[in-house]
């Protein structure tokens, strides 16, 4: 039986999120902006009318996005995982599997579906009502055709959202008319190099000279044109592999000169790491904190600098993994600077069960398995930051600037939306 994969994705995630919560804002043109309201992130089509590019810094667009009664919001990463936890949820009791691919995304397997265009409007139809988040459905015989099958949901609105193209005839009609940078993993840098070839169109990718493709580009892209000729080279995952290294990176809301702030600022990134790496069933065997000032001020002095460590023992407790990183960071820091970031990066990270005890090595934290899963129920029972090492502040003065944040109205009984009879 031939495999059928079907590509489910948000349209505007994070701009349709803000008006799931706030249907005033369902016919207005809305940006989300990044970390400390920096650049556009997140666009309505209304805002891409207006010629906003996606990533254009805050700053710049301020005063255009003003007289288009663009509405801008702050980043509510809160609100935004919830929801895309009611979407996979939702998607997960209507089809036989799925992989999650990103916050606003999934594949699903609809192998042996009969009705596979019926299925995938009843998806859309029901994301529609029950949350109030539309979705664009591609549906084909390979991932990158229902990539490709997605992107055309979006472009032409006559197709109602879903388009099914699992039959040869419509996969070669669109091909022909699909631009080769609309192809999953193709991209602007690559696109110039492909045109150079004479490469403009899916269908050119597709047929040209895979050993061609392979000598000059790589597998990957040999693997691309496989799959746009109706080859399944991508196998369908329903549970993501474990990462191989974890990082928790962010800019301060303020420029930090003194020591202490950036040491709560690490201890807060390193509790976020860890959780990362317990929710994988993995431990970590070497860190590496880094630090950096501002780079686009040049009258500002700069400095940047590093240090890795190797943990004595492979361990996922949060308390074994921020002690040497204060260390690093004491050992790094110098004073007479304006720090903008520091990072934490959980590296050599091996699964639970895998790693081979060293007869010489120092012995476990007594009790910290049950410590750490004590504080993860709790946390996750109670909302993130419940239950804290003591170093990680409850709201930091140096935290991130989100100016125009909305509520987190489905997490915080505070901040739901109150309704008059």
């Amino acid at each position: 039986m031939q495999q059928v994969f079907a590509l489910i994705d948000c349209n505007s995630f994070y701009c349709s999120c803000e008006r799931i919560c706030l249907p005033a804002l369902k016919h207005k043109p809305v940006v989300v902006l990044s970390n400390n309201d920096g650049c556009v992130i997140a666009r309505t089509a209304e805002v891409k009318a207006l010629g906003i590019p996606m990533g254009a810094p805050y700053f710049k667009v301020r005063d255009q996005l003003r007289a288009g009664g663009v509405v801008v919001r702050s980043s509510n990463y809160t609100l935004y995982a919830d929801i895309s936890n009611r979407v996979m949820r939702t998607i997960r009791d209507m089809v036989p599997g799925i992989e999650v691919y990103s916050v606003d995304e999934c594949w699903a397997d609809l192998t042996g579906i009969a009705d596979l265009d019926g299925l995938g409007r009843q998806v859309r139809a029901r994301l529609l009502r029950d949350i109030g988040m539309p979705v664009g459905v591609g549906i084909s015989t390979t991932k990158t055709l229902a990539k490709l099958a997605n992107w055309a949901s979006k472009k032409w609105p006559a197709t109602g959202g879903v388009v099914d193209l699992t039959d040869p005839a419509r996969q070669a009609k669109l091909l022909r008319i699909a631009p080769v940078d609309e192809v999953w993993g193709i991209g602007r840098r690559l696109a110039p190099q492909l045109q150079a070839l004479g490469i403009e169109t899916a269908w050119d990718l597709a047929h040209f000279d895979v050993a061609t493709l392979r000598k000059q580009f790589g597998v990957t892209l040999e693997r691309t044109a496989r799959e746009l000729r109706g080859v399944s080279c991508l196998d369908f995952n329903e549970g993501p592999p474990p990462k191989q290294a974890i990082c928790l990176s962010k800019m301060f809301g303020e420029k930090l000169e003194d020591l202490a702030p950036i040491r709560e600022a690490l201890a807060t990134y390193v509790t976020r790491a860890a959780e990362k790496l317990r929710s994988q069933q993995s431990l970590c065997g070497a860190i590496q904190v880094s630090i950096k000032t501002q780079i686009h001020n040049p009258e500002l002095p700069r400095y940047s600098n590093a240090q890795t460590v190797a943990l004595p023992v492979p361990t996922d407790d949060t308390r074994d993994i921020l002690a040497p990183a204060l260390r690093a960071l004491d050992a790094i820091y110098r004073a007479g600077f304006a720090y903008s970031k520091c990072s934490i990066l959980l590296m050599d990270l091996s699964q639970r069960g895998e790693v081979t005890a060293d007869l010489f090595a120092p012995a476990a934290r007594a009790g910290g398995d049950r410590v750490m899963a004590a504080l993860d129920a709790i946390n996750k029972r109670e909302g993130a930051g419940t239950l804290r090492l003591g170093r990680v502040p409850v709201d930091p003065w140096w935290g991130m600037k989100r100016e125009m944040k909305s509520q987190c109205f489905t997490t915080r009984w505070d901040e739901v939306i109150g309704v008059r009879g």
